[in-house]
């Protein structure tokens, strides 16, 4: 009996597993991808089509020339305020030639090895990063499941241009509550829980269909199914995805917008490049690090090429009328939970956003925002788990405070807020540890004779404790201080022992150092 190809060939085989798996998990981002697009480009003042440009060239053009495995690339969040400003002070327009700017100096950056900034974020405030994330999301998506759609998909900040905060949002959105919205967020929830069950995955069929696509489908039917027999459930414009029609491939070029190369002397064109190229480069590296940190296979990516692939991503999208690209963390982490295995998944979801927008945009009309709310949330809470609290909590206080200083932040500000202060509290954390470490001392008494002991690094910190050790030692005695140990003294430590040789005279101490090198 003769066997099939793919099993004599196991290589062919994972290959067309993961062009499969691939697409899935593909499908899984262009439903998370499609509502951020529309949404920040609102929320930027920018036309619809620019957020859908942005993702296309982020899945596609970004896709192929990033070395990130499971990072997705598009527009995001972090840089809607920059947007938004920039389009206010420059038009459209002029606007675009700052976005193709900012891909230029991105470029540069990566030229000259930048990348490297990302790596001294510590993992607690990585970790932070993820779980306050996850936290916003759940946050903000809960008033989409039941029909409150007035604030923009991929709203991540704290405070509300309505006066509302992320908090009391959740009891101002009940005077818009909609039946037919939670009805279909509930199942949609329940399709995405049960589908993910032990159970359930001993079956074919749940192999074969994602649950977030089944979701969808399930969405629009129920919908389908309240306007022709229960209208009063039925789902308005407003909570349904809102998408711009075309009428094929010709058309799609009025999608299209070119930058106003006359304006190109301006010299804030310049610097709102700048501070765009800074901003996304950062937001970029973050994502970077904790996509390879969530990857199933540990993967490493060269952060400096990703740099290059977010600057030529950036200038493409300012030449063709898109708004400013970075690798994105909740697409990304949402491209890694629908077990992505490489880059081919982003690109899958670049190609089905272009696709949707030239060929089915009447069919994504109809997706309901409480049924890609229930996707998010699932998004959310697996990455705000309560086990990395909990591995966070009893990995010591100077990891913890760190990442619970992080969520908080972040939760109540915005994401680069909520990584500025993350950050500058994880160093002080270490400083303190540190300090905490240097205070320690090997001492060892022999009558009148005290031995110190130095530790195999000693730096400045250990200055404090050393002084005290040194000016309470005994009039008459014998102090010998032993760094034959020691790989590295810092200078201030070096130049206090060689002080404490006058006061060792005064108090007729004798005093000898032993040194690595005698």
């Amino acid at each position: 009996m003769t066997k099939k190809h793919s099993e004599l060939n196991p290589t062919a085989n994972n290959l067309i597993e993961n062009i499969q798996q691939n697409f899935f998990s593909g499908t899984v981002v262009f439903l998370v991808a499609l509502p951020l697009c529309l949404g920040i480009s609102l929320a930027s003042g920018a036309p619809t089509s620019a957020g859908l440009i942005a993702g296309i060239i982020g899945g596609i053009i970004v896709g192929f020339l990033s070395p990130s495995p499971l990072g997705v690339s598009g527009p995001a969040a972090g840089l809607v305020a920059i947007a938004y400003t920039g389009i206010e002070e420059l038009t459209f327009p002029v606007f675009l030639l700052a976005v193709a700017f900012s891909g230029v100096i991105q470029i540069i950056m990566g030229l000259l090895r930048l990348g490297i900034i990302g790596s001294y974020v510590p993992s607690s405030v990585i970790n932070g990063m993820l779980f306050g994330i996850g936290l916003i999301i759940i946050l903000k998506q809960i008033p989409h499941a039941i029909g409150y759609d007035k604030d923009y998909e991929g709203d991540m900040d704290f405070l509300q241009e309505d006066g509302f905060t992320s908090f009391s949002e959740l009891e101002h959105m009940l005077n818009f509550f909609s039946p037919g919205c939670l009805l279909i967020a509930v199942i949609s929830f329940m399709i995405l829980l049960l589908w993910d069950n032990k159970y359930f995955k001993q079956f074919k069929i749940t192999r074969l269909i994602p649950a977030p696509l089944l979701a969808v489908v399930s969405g629009i039917s129920l919908n389908q199914l309240f306007i022709f027999f229960y209208p009063e459930l039925a789902l308005t414009t407003n909570h349904l995805v809102s998408i711009p029609e075309t009428d094929g491939g010709t058309d799609f070029f009025s999608f299209l917008f070119f930058p106003d190369f006359s304006k190109w002397q301006q010299i804030e064109i310049y610097s709102t490049g700048i501070i765009i190229a800074l901003v996304a480069s950062l937001e970029t590296l973050l994502c970077l690090e904790a996509t390879d940190k969530m990857d199933p296979h540990k993967r490493t990516s060269p952060a400096n090429k990703e740099l290059l692939a977010q600057g030529a991503g950036n200038i493409i999208s300012g030449l063709i009328g898109g708004l400013p690209i970075t690798q994105v963390i909740v697409r990304s982490s949402a491209n890694i939970q629908a077990n992505a295995k490489d880059k081919t998944s982003a690109i899958f979801h670049g190609f089905l956003l272009l696709f949707s927008v030239l060929f089915i945009p009447d069919l994504i009309s109809k997706i309901p925002l409480a049924c890609l709310a229930a996707l998010m949330i699932v998004v959310g809470a697996k990455l705000a788990r309560p086990q990395i609290f909990l591995k966070m909590y009893h990995s010591g206080l100077y990891i913890f405070i760190p990442f619970i200083a992080t969520v908080i932040i972040l939760i109540l500000t915005n994401l680069l807020m909520g990584i500025a202060i993350g950050l500058l509290i994880a160093i002080g954390s270490i400083i303190m540890e540190h300090y905490r470490m240097a205070k320690k001392f090997k001492i060892v008494k022999h009558q009148e004779e005290t031995i110190i002991y130095l530790s195999e690094h000693v730096s400045f910190l250990s200055k404090a404790n050393l002084l005290k050790l040194l000016t309470t030692q005994e009039k008459n005695s014998v102090l010998i201080v032993d760094t034959s140990e020691s790989k590295f003294i810092d200078h201030d430590i070096r130049e206090a022992l060689e002080d404490f040789r006058t006061e060792a005279k005064l108090k007729n101490i004798t005093y000898n150092i032993i040194d690595q090198k005698t």
